[in-house]
């Protein structure tokens, strides 16, 4: 690991106990602030206007101010264990995804666990997608999300199965979040090695999502009947809890018949491709590459996985 690297792992380590400790509204203050630096950065490259979503707190993110759209679009669903992340923090990685792609980008800040817990987070993301396929073809929507924005990407799809509407072109999750029974192997395994998050927190949020209701495959779509889902890419590092999260899931779509790519970062931690180490660059290649490939217009190649 890179001297870089091994720095900011040191540095997020140290945060770890302020983060534990925090109560819900200083954790939402913080991540906020974070993101809204992050969009600040952008500002001169993205425009944001509101997306006027009916009862969706939402966003619209370009590539240039002018109105016309393009062909293709992405929705984007922030983390914050469905109690952190409002529209500023949405807009952080929005705007990195829209410069990236030089796609549009809808940032949907749904509601928030404990005031709305589920299906609150899920009625708002498909609201958000129900607004796309108005104005765009769903083999040109990409679905993007991290952590438990991750999770609810495929929760999303597992709804829109259920209602028999069009799938997205694919989904692009990062550390998804896709088991709040907090059971698997990685949990108890990676509590000392990961420097950001720990059970104990992670399961006072899912208590506060999802309360007894933690294996409804639209809480952990883990558990959900995962055929005719679209095309995933899944990028983890090896020092999450949530490791299980990401590879697990990645095993039972291929079993269900879905492609899906795993990307494994080795000493990697929750996230790892929203922070400037360059196993985060070469993440955001590949999550560049992978949804041009796999909306309408793109060049389209067979997925794999990889360990970085």
């Amino acid at each position: 690991m890179r001297l870089f690297t091994r720095w900011m792992r040191l540095q997020i380590r140290l945060l770890k106990p302020f983060v534990t400790g925090m109560d819900i509204e200083a954790c939402r203050k913080s991540q906020d602030r974070l993101g809204a630096m992050g969009a600040r950065i952008l500002s001169e490259h993205v425009h944001a206007e509101d997306a006027g979503v009916p009862g969706v707190t939402t966003a619209w993110l370009s590539p240039t101010p002018e109105k016309t759209r393009g062909s293709r679009a992405i929705l984007y669903l922030h983390g914050g264990g469905y109690t952190a992340g409002n529209l500023e923090y949405a807009k952080g990685f929005g705007s990195i995804l829209c410069n990236m792609t030089q796609q549009e980008v809808l940032c949907a800040a749904y509601r928030l666990a404990p005031e709305t817990p589920f299906p609150g987070a899920l009625e708002d993301a498909l609201a958000a997608y129900r607004a796309m396929l108005c104005l765009y073809a769903p083999e040109n929507i990409s679905l993007v999300g991290e952590s438990a924005g991750g999770g609810l990407c495929f929760a999303l799809a597992l709804r829109l199965k259920e209602l028999a509407l069009p799938q997205p072109c694919c989904i692009v999750a990062l550390s998804p979040w896709t088991d709040l029974t907090m059971t698997s192997e990685s949990v108890k395994n990676n509590q000392k090695r990961d420097p950001c998050l720990s059970a104990a927190l992670l399961d006072g949020y899912a208590e506060m999502y999802a309360q007894e209701d933690r294996r409804n495959p639209l809480v952990s779509p883990l558990f959900g009947a995962l055929e005719g889902l679209p095309p995933s890419a899944i990028f983890v590092g090896t020092h999450e809890v949530l490791l299980d999260d990401s590879t697990v899931m990645a095993e039972r779509l291929r079993e269900a018949g879905v492609k899906c790519e795993l990307h494994v970062a080795r000493g990697m931690w929750h996230v790892y491709p929203l922070y400037g180490v360059r196993e985060a660059r070469m993440a955001l290649r590949r999550i560049h590459a992978f949804i041009d490939e796999h909306t309408k217009d793109g060049p389209a190649h067979d997925a794999q996985q990889s360990e970085e």
